[in-house]
């Protein structure tokens, strides 16, 4: 059969460098740092103090008291930025198919801080089961997808994605493939997190996956850094409405890229860490492009897991030149972890945000905070590092790998008709 294009109509953003998507661009364009000392819980006998958190964020500027109550901030953070890219995407609500619209929302975790609460209150009172009703619905991983389709009213496909941090990775691919297949018309897709909580930092702690460079806080974050020691959690969300582009064209949406196909592969190797020569990389890019019936010399762009673990940056960039070969070396290449922090399940779609604008503007961004190369890492990959570059960007290619092996990979690319 025929597949269907399938274009991106609407953006929405909440994070840690801006609590919008224009202002998410500007500021990743700008190299900002979105990381600061932990304000949600006293963090002072924790070995990492830091994280990139979302600021200004209240929730009764979006939520009455009452609704405020049966939403994790995780969900919280869905609503407001689907909110943003629903308005972005200007439905006509009297003509819009909403048996034909969906949502796909995916989150690693979920509503942590709601179960560390609940278990919390719990364990201080004298044994009597106490728990809010809200408790299960607060906290599961699927709701926000539920609360979204609620708020307007979408009947069609309805589900949570889980493949810790490839989990909205793997939503847009999902979405997609509805869409293309002719399922759906249009898809909310997303993911969100908020997982800088005691319990959250302090288990990723005990794995020693996060930087515990409390005296460089701000720069922490820094991917190919030969100083680099592990990730800085971000919280926040990304939403982006994918649509079938004749129904797209037909109501006169703006469109600013179209998806052009997504990968998945697992390393089958190690509980956290990554294939060591990054076959799992290298298959998942390979996946991609064939699914986006794109050769390597097509991609301009690569956003890249890019954590900044002493492995993981390797592998990925080990897996990159087995897939690109010496056209590695004319790609761009860059994390922009190194500005949000590592948003868990939320990264791939906040980051899918980051090539779509990309691939729109002709702007990559930056990585920050790089100081010192490491011999490791060859000297000829563009790192794209300390400013943004303006080059043309045909297509952008976004990478996410999540614990157990998972990943995912999507690729947009410029809209002709």
């Amino acid at each position: 059969m025929e597949l269907k294009r399938v274009v991106v109509t609407g953006i929405g953003a909440i994070t840690p460098i801006g609590n919008d998507a224009n202002e998410f661009w500007e500021n990743l364009v700008k190299g900002e740092s979105g990381c600061d000392m932990i304000s949600h819980f006293d963090a002072s006998k924790f070995k990492t103090k830091f994280a990139c958190e979302v600021k200004n964020f209240d929730s009764k500027d979006h939520f009455d008291r009452k609704e405020a109550k049966t939403l994790d901030l995780y969900a919280q953070f869905a609503i407001v930025a689907a909110k943003e890219a629903v308005e972005d995407a200007n439905f006509d609500f009297e003509s819009l198919d909403l048996d034909k619209t969906g949502v796909v929302w995916a989150s690693g975790i979920g509503g942590i801080g709601t179960f560390m609460e609940e278990v919390r209150s719990f364990v201080s009172g004298d044994g009597t089961p106490r728990f809010s009703p809200f408790f299960i619905p607060k906290m599961i991983s699927d709701i926000a997808a539920g609360h979204i389709s609620m708020k307007y009213g979408f009947r069609g496909p309805n589900f949570g994605t889980v493949s810790a941090c490839a989990s909205s990775t793997n939503a847009l691919i999902d979405a997609f493939n509805y869409i293309r297949l002719g399922k759906a018309n249009a898809f909310v897709v997303g993911g969100s997190e908020a997982s800088v909580t005691e319990a959250g930092v302090g288990g990723f702690n005990a794995m020693r996956a996060l930087s515990t460079n409390n005296d460089e806080y701000k720069t922490a974050s820094r991917p190919f850094d030969a100083s680099r020691d592990g990730f800085v959690m971000g919280e926040g969300a990304g939403a982006i409405i994918l649509e079938e582009y004749e129904h797209a064209v037909k109501r006169g949406a703006t469109i600013y890229a179209e998806m052009a196909g997504g990968g998945m592969s697992a390393d089958a190797h190690h509980l956290t860490a990554p294939h060591p020569e990054g076959l799992g990389a290298m298959n998942v890019m390979k996946n991609a492009l064939e699914d986006a019936e794109l050769k390597p010399e097509d991609i301009d762009y690569i956003n890249v897991h890019g954590t900044a673990t002493p492995l993981g940056d390797i592998a990925e960039l080990k897996g990159i030149k087995g897939v690109f070969g010496d056209h590695a070396y004319d790609m761009n290449v860059s994390s922009t972890k190194s500005m949000t922090g590592h948003l868990l399940g939320a990264a791939g779609a906040v980051e899918a945000l980051a090539v779509i604008l990309s691939v729109k503007n002709d702007v990559v961004p930056p990585t920050a905070n790089h100081k010192n190369p490491d011999p490791n890492i060859d000297e000829k990959f563009n790192l794209t590092l300390h400013k943004a570059q303006k080059r043309e960007v045909r297509a952008g290619l976004s990478n996410t790998f999540g614990f157990g092996g998972h990943n995912a990979s999507v690729i947009f690319k410029k809209f002709a008709e």
